[in-house]
């Protein structure tokens, strides 16, 4: 992808007591990314973005609830979220990569 692109694959931070966990036990955060994004862009992405080398990255797709408006049935939309293990000794602070 370009460079340009790549600064569209990742949507934001999932920012949940088991994102904090994963990120203290096992070096790894979890961002929302683009439908459409593999592994490698994710990874080009991360690294390009924050300057952290990553070791792997896992993807998962989440399907939508279906939810109750009054009378009506709706859906949630898909989304894709990515698992991203850091290098040993690579460490990633939200706050502190604020610019």
């Amino acid at each position: 992808m370009k460079k340009i692109d790549l600064y569209k694959v990742l949507i934001s931070p999932i920012i949940t007591e088991k994102a904090n966990t994963l990120a203290e036990k096992y070096n790894q955060v979890s961002f929302k990314v683009l439908k459409s994004a593999t592994k490698i862009d994710v990874k080009n992405a991360f690294e390009l973005v924050f300057e952290a080398k990553v070791n792997s990255v896992r993807l998962l797709n989440v399907k939508g609830k279906t939810k109750r408006f009054g009378g009506f049935t709706g859906r949630r939309v898909d989304w894709k979220k990515a698992y991203i293990c850091l290098m040993p000794g690579q460490n990633f602070d939200l706050a502190s990569n604020q610019k």
